[in-house]
């Protein structure tokens, strides 16, 4: 007792076994989906499922990208570099006009956008592949790409107008002072100041259109738009034993947002954390 009072520390054991126990849940599945895919199919099935495979063997990847997985890749790539695209271009603009305009219509855009985020995708899946099909892009990668951005905008709007409402008044009122238009301040004030929220956006978006499953299942048929998540689905027919290779699918498909992540894993707090302190 008197060593915690001189210290100021008290080991808290409980919330360190607590947290020793949540990183094994974290740790180990991810610790085996690796090591399997690293594994021959012969030793998967005859050694213990967490043991380090006696010898590496990339036969797994080899598999997956012998089964049209570079085309599976690169449509998720293009629907989600076009959404992300699209959403942080019209996010960033709704943003500066609802931070910057105080009158009832930008109020009421703001709203709107925040309704957005209490509806739930898969409420409105039946309505969407209605107005998919009556467009005449069922089956079609601007399927995927359209809902995509309609459901990522309200959330984006959310994050970069709580980033700019911390942008100091007097920054614009400065550049109003010295003639600048509402262009010349965004280009030249907002978007060098919101790349920590840029970034989160982007990270967040690109991360829920990458691992998207329902729009594809249900927006999309033929392998030739097959994007990644829902390729995963069905190499499990086409690799009906060959769990290995499932596995190698997985980590392939995990290593495009785990480098966003690492990359701009600074940015991403920031920008999710902006404007909680009011």
């Amino acid at each position: 007792m008197k060593l915690q009072a001189k210290s100021g520390y008290a080991p808290n054991i409980p919330g360190s076994l607590a947290a020793t126990f949540w990183l094994l849940v974290t740790i180990v599945p991810i610790y085996y989906i690796v090591v399997t895919s690293l594994k021959p199919r012969q030793e998967y099935f005859g050694s213990n499922p967490l043991a380090w495979p006696r010898e590496l063997s990339f036969e797994a990847y080899g598999r997956v990208l012998k089964n049209d997985f570079a085309l599976y890749f690169f449509n998720s790539a293009l629907v989600t570099v076009v959404s992300v695209g699209v959403v942080l271009i019209i996010s960033l603009l709704a943003s500066y006009v609802i931070v910057r305009n105080r009158g009832a219509f930008a109020k009421f855009s703001h709203r709107l956008f925040l309704l957005g985020i209490a509806i739930p995708i898969q409420a409105t899946i039946i309505p969407v592949y209605y107005m998919i099909v009556k467009m005449g892009l069922y089956d079609s990668l601007l399927a995927l790409i359209l809902p995509s951005i309609a459901f990522a905008i309200p959330i984006s709007v959310l994050i970069l107008t709580n980033f700019l409402r911390d942008v100091p008044s007097s920054l614009y009122e400065a550049m109003t002072l010295d003639g600048a238009s509402h262009w010349q301040m965004f280009r030249l004030l907002v978007l060098p100041l919101s790349k920590p929220a840029i970034m989160a956006v982007g990270i967040y978006n690109a991360l829920q259109v990458w691992n998207s499953f329902l729009f594809p299942l249900v927006l999309t048929q033929s392998s030739q738009v097959r994007v990644l998540p829902l390729s995963l689905w069905t190499y499990q027919g086409e690799f009906a034993v060959d769990i290995p290779a499932v596995l190698a699918a997985v980590v392939l498909s995990c290593v495009p947002i785990l480098a966003a992540y690492i990359v701009g894993r600074r940015q991403l707090v920031a920008g999710l954390t902006a404007g909680i302190s009011k």
